[in-house]
């Protein structure tokens, strides 16, 4: 990456916003156009994918599902069967056989059968690709995390920053915590100095076992890959880029956005061992250096029978923040809560009140289309999703690695053969910190 394109990378978020926020009427290439009915086009029909659906249909009254694509044909045949049984979005599902597609470029198919939103779901790997044909193709959408699974990825995902602003496409991101009015309110107080200076983050994303579908015959390497993609680096990411980007998208918007300095770690496989469970991690701690000596402290795990812990603490030099979770520690300390100098909570009333935060998103993203003043995720959802990335590597390699050499690492973790259902990535051995090399 260039010194220009890193630069552009890091500080080109405030001037999208702004040019979101100028008001405008729009050139839609749609037969509804603003004020028609929006058709919806979803790409990656797992559970996430279905909810996605759902909630988009209940976003706007005039929308309708027109199309969907999966690499599985039951995957399909199952969103649509659940979606069906819904009565509050039964009607606004049009979707007949010709416009259920399957297969590797089901989502090229999806994005020229006449949608003017899209709804990406699929394993993270082919969110690059897939967010770089709709927006080409002028639609709208909706980007499940995380955005990428290694650096060329999210290098990919940023330059369509400029694509998305100049085409006036609204870009929303799947991390849903950035759409929670209580959290927003929470973060809002500490931008503001609550809490005075931050000094240090800590964040836990401490889980049990995933689940995991026994290979069945007839599947060949590449479907029993792609049907427990947790599992594999190549199409999740490993879970600290999977799962808990959620939590380190929140310290990186606490942190307004800039990106650590340099980050080291601790992670292993020590329980979910067997071939079934691919080759990634089920621990990993890592500390990430921010200017101003400012720590964050960042650990996550996925084993069955261990100890469950979701939480969020900012600290600062005249107060604390808890963002998330309340720990046998603090039970006198609610989420959306400070202590200190500005003690304040939200009470426990409005936070039942607050739109539900994956609703909350689809209803921002319609009514930013309707209004014409689009919302442009790009650039956080970029950084927070090398944010976790970073992560990984340092807990792969047991190196210190800096932002700026975890940003322009051309490790690509694309299939060497593409995607062809006979020919499956090569599964390589476990990571071993001090072995494996940073590329």
């Amino acid at each position: 990456m260039s010194e220009h394109n890193r630069r552009t990378f890091l500080k080109t978020g405030a001037a999208v916003s702004a040019a979101g926020a100028l008001s405008f009427v729009p050139t839609f290439a749609h037969a509804g156009g603003a004020n028609g009915t929006l058709k919806v086009g979803l790409i990656g029909c797992g559970g996430r994918g279905t909810g996605a659906a759902r909630q988009a249909l209940l976003a706007d009254p005039d929308v309708k599902l027109w199309a969907v694509g999966d690499a599985f044909r039951d995957q399909t045949k199952n969103t649509l069967t659940q979606l069906r049984q819904m009565p509050n979005i039964a009607g606004k599902i049009d979707v007949p056989g010709e416009r259920q597609f399957v297969g590797f470029d089901a989502y090229r198919d999806v994005i020229a059968s006449g949608v003017d939103v899209v709804l990406l779901c699929t394993s993270p790997h082919f969110r690059p690709m897939h967010l770089e044909a709709a927006l080409r193709a002028g639609k709208h959408v909706f980007c499940e995390k995380p955005m990428a699974v290694d650096a060329p990825g999210v290098r990919r995902v940023a330059a369509l920053q400029q694509v998305a602003r100049e085409r006036r496409l609204s870009v929303v991101a799947g991390f849903c915590w950035r759409y929670f009015e209580p959290m927003r309110e929470t973060v809002r107080r500490i931008h503001d100095g609550a809490i005075g200076d931050i000094s240090a983050l800590h964040t836990n994303y401490l889980t049990g076992a995933l689940w995991h579908k026994e290979r069945q015959p007839g599947w060949s390497d590449m479907e029993w890959q792609m049907r427990n993609w947790p599992y594999f680096t190549w199409l999740s990411g490993d879970y600290n880029v999977e799962q808990h980007c959620h939590s380190l998208d929140k310290m990186m918007w606490v942190m307004r956005n800039t990106p650590p300095i340099r980050a080291y770690g601790v992670g292993g496989r020590q329980t979910r061992t067997e071939p079934m469970f691919g080759h990634i991690f089920d621990h990993m701690a890592v500390v990430y250096e921010f200017a101003n000596n400012v720590r964050c402290f960042a650990f996550c795990r996925q084993q069955a029978g261990t100890h469950g812990e979701t939480t969020d603490h900012i600290i600062g030099t005249r107060g604390r923040a808890n963002l998330l979770g309340v720990n046998q520690q603090d039970r006198n300390w609610p989420p959306y809560s400070i202590t200190g100098e500005n003690a304040w909570r939200m009470p426990a009333a409005q936070v039942n009140r607050a739109t539900e935060m994956y609703q909350s998103e689809h209803n921002e993203l319609f009514a930013s289309i309707r209004s014409g003043n689009p919302i442009n995720d790009i650039d956080w959802m970029s950084k927070s999703t090398m944010l976790a990335i970073l992560g990984r590597m340092v807990c792969y390699t047991g190196q210190m690695l800096s932002w700026e050499q975890a940003l322009n690492s051309t490790e690509s973790l694309d299939p060497p053969a593409g995607y062809r259902w006979d020919r499956a990535p090569a599964i390589p051995a476990t990571a071993r910190p001090g072995v494996t090399r940073f590329a």
